[in-house]
């Protein structure tokens, strides 16, 4: 029996705003983090989406989101957390390395890349594989999205997905243990549109 999960990465933080380093420190969502998270619940409303079960990671910020997208009780989760960047944490996005990060961070205290990708998967693959876990949202970060999604592209319907903004969807199907990438939703906050990458 094929279930869904919607994994949402969370609205813009003050360390967003100020281009700061964010994995396992966290910062309050801004005011504009607030309306995008409240956009994205209005995305499950007008599409009549209930959830059986709702995640978030331990983060404040990914708990915040939640709260403002949906009302149904959830399950903090360490391993929905973002990668750790060691003492990168807090520090000028402009010390990133070029993309792919791979294991640079581990030399600085933070995750290994394939600790990182376990982590999520060990999780996501946890959540799902229960009962009553038909239709279920879990929020999370922007790397531990990419991370996710990219270690699933061989199952995507939708091809390879970039540009995960604040509080985009990415809508998996789940059947025998693997993840099925079907649509990845951004949103324009200014019109309050969602923008679709498949039906």
């Amino acid at each position: 029996m094929k279930k869904t999960l919607y994994l949402m990465r969370h609205g813009q933080t003050l360390f967003n705003q100020r281009k700061k380093i964010q994995g396992f420190c966290d910062a309050p969502l801004t005011e504009l983090g607030i309306k995008q998270a409240k956009i994205a619940g209005s995305y499950f409303q007008e599409n009549n989406i209930e959830f059986d079960q709702a995640y978030s990671s331990t983060s404040e910020r990914a708990c915040d989101t939640l709260e403002l997208v949906t009302d149904k009780s959830y399950t903090r989760l360490k391993g929905l957390k973002e990668w750790n960047f060691g003492t990168f944490e807090g520090e000028s996005e402009d010390l990133n390395p070029p993309l792919p990060y791979g294991d640079f961070f581990a030399t600085f205290g933070g995750e290994l890349e394939m600790d990182f990708r376990d982590r999520l998967l060990e999780t996501m693959g946890s959540i799902m594989s229960q009962d009553k876990h038909d239709t279920v949202l879990a929020v999370s970060h922007g790397a531990a999205c990419a991370q996710f999604a990219r270690y699933w592209e061989k199952t995507s319907k939708i091809g390879i997905v970039t540009g995960l903004k604040n509080c985009c969807i990415l809508k998996f199907e789940y059947e025998n243990g693997e993840f099925t990438l079907v649509n990845f939703i951004n949103h324009d906050f200014e019109s309050g549109a969602h923008i679709e990458s498949a039906k």
